[in-house]
């Protein structure tokens, strides 16, 4: 059964890896519609842990939730060119109710801009309502015809919007940066995950802004994983939607607005990033079991052994501890340890009627296998102890591979090698829109993320068109 159930491919398979961790561990499974699929307990309990810290933090900022229709006026999205050329080719249009043929098209939602804007022009009048600050928690759907891959690149996903309106060009500057770091802060305070902060080339940027700035981090398989934007919008949906405001002058003003997102690719961020052959590894915070409790049973004594892994169970559950006691019956204990190491949880608490007796257990690390005998008395310290010391590792073993992944060629020659031997690159740039397309088809790969720790780039020349380079850029392949 464990042969059944478990991985049959290791992590250097990284495709087959993957899709079979995300089945068996019970991320996810397929869906009848193509693209799109059913996210399972195990998945939507790490999704529920990042909404719960990210909504303390942004309530935190003074920003409320709201929620917005998924039906969106083909009117309303044509109002703003940039933003609906952006989005066009994954647009996915209703257009009959029933049998009959709908007067206007309507987009199921592919971002919220246009549905919120059309709303804050009619709320917004007064200079005395700003900032405001919205946001949401939804599912956006994007026509994708690029080979999907759960969580990572889907037709529907999960995600968090929020939108922003400012009284002047400076707040709403500040609030872009803000969103930047509190993703930051929840890639690698929640899930170990090191990240680039920075600002996206102009190519690259969100359709309908004036600037975006985003956080990338390397996945194990050598691709990039963006895994949130903020993006600054100026006036550019203020004017064609009209949020506008009365002044301090006694004048009407447009809003300086701003929008950030990120979404459920940061569970394939984790399954990714931390993994190895035997499945998932979990970052103890968002983790939905922290440690399961396994008895070792032998005939005559299981009773003893159940009692005290029950007991176990309720006192660690009146802590802040996630635990759980796995008593299902027609399993060995070594079925159970490859499951749950499948699953990622952090610890494992192995309880057999020695270790009753001598109230000593085994707890074993998932992220070294390390085994290591605890007192009974003092386990919820040494738990919590642990899980420190796992998230820290899993963080510091994800930056160390960054590190060591990351090239720095002097030629585009050297930039495809690198590519194709799985790393990223950080190379000198001369930020032209028509070098970048034109390294995009030498080197197979595309511009990821212009650092905002930049280097001296004084006397560096572009990798490709040998002009003067005016940046370090981040490039690679990307999900």
């Amino acid at each position: 059964m464990s042969e059944e159930l478990g991985l049959t491919v290791k992590k250097e398979d990284a495709p087959e890896w993957y899709q079979q961790t995300v089945l068996k561990a019970d991320f996810a499974d397929y869906s009848p519609v193509k693209g799109c699929i059913v996210i399972k307990h195990w998945g939507y309990a790490i999704w529920e842990k990042i909404q719960e810290v990210f909504n303390d933090a942004i309530k935190k900022h003074g920003v409320q939730n709201y929620y917005f229709p998924m039906l969106i006026p083909e009117s309303l999205i044509k109002k703003e060119a940039e933003h609906f050329s952006g989005f066009t080719p994954e647009v996915a249009w209703v257009t009959h109710a029933g049998k009959n043929k709908l007067d206007e098209k309507l987009a199921i939602r592919p971002t919220s801009e246009t549905i919120m804007y059309a709303m804050f022009s009619k709320w917004l009048k007064s200079y005395r309502q700003l900032p405001m600050k919205v946001h949401q928690w939804c599912n956006i759907m994007r026509w994708e015809t690029k080979m999907t891959k759960p969580f990572l690149r889907g037709r529907e996903f999960l995600w968090q919007e929020g939108h922003t309106v400012h009284e002047t060009k400076e707040e709403a500057e500040k609030e872009t940066s803000w969103a930047l770091e509190e993703y930051a802060k929840l890639s690698e305070d929640l899930l170990a995950i090191p990240v680039v902060k920075g600002k996206k080339t102009d190519s690259d940027k969100f359709a309908g802004a004036e600037f975006t700035l985003g956080i990338e981090s390397l996945m194990s398989d050598g691709k990039a994983l963006q895994m949130g934007t903020s993006h600054m919008l100026g006036h550019n949906f203020a004017k064609p939607y009209e949020v506008k405001f009365f002044g301090r002058d006694e004048k009407w003003h447009f809003g300086w607005q701003t929008s950030w997102g990120t979404s459920t690719r940061l569970l394939g961020g984790v399954i990714l990033t931390h993994g190895d052959d035997k499945g998932a590894i979990l970052p103890p915070k968002v983790a939905p079991i922290q440690a399961v409790i396994i008895p070792i049973l032998f005939k005559g004594k299981e009773e003893k052994v159940i009692k005290k892994c029950k007991e176990l169970e309720k006192k660690l559950n009146k802590t802040k501890l996630r635990i759980h006691f796995d008593n299902r019956e027609g399993y060995t204990a070594g079925w159970k340890f490859n499951d749950w190491e499948l699953k990622g949880v952090p610890l494992r608490i192995e309880i057999g009627p020695r270790d009753v007796d001598n109230k000593k257990f085994i707890i074993v690390r998932r992220d070294t296998g390390e085994k290591i005998a605890i007192e009974e008395n003092n386990i919820q310290e040494t738990l919590e102890t642990f899980l420190k010391k796992i998230h820290n590792n899993l963080f510091t073993r994800a930056k160390e591979f960054v590190k060591t992944h990351t090239a720095k060629p002097k030629t585009v020659k050297d930039l495809k090698t690198a590519i194709n031997s799985k790393q990223w690159a950080l190379i000198p740039h001369c930020s032209r829109e028509e070098c970048e397309k034109e390294l995009e088809n030498k080197s197979e790969g595309g511009p990821r993320i212009i650092p905002l720790k930049q280097d001296s780039i004084k006397n560096q020349i572009c990798i490709n068109c040998k002009k003067e380079a005016k940046y370090w850029l981040y490039w690679g392949k990307s999900y």
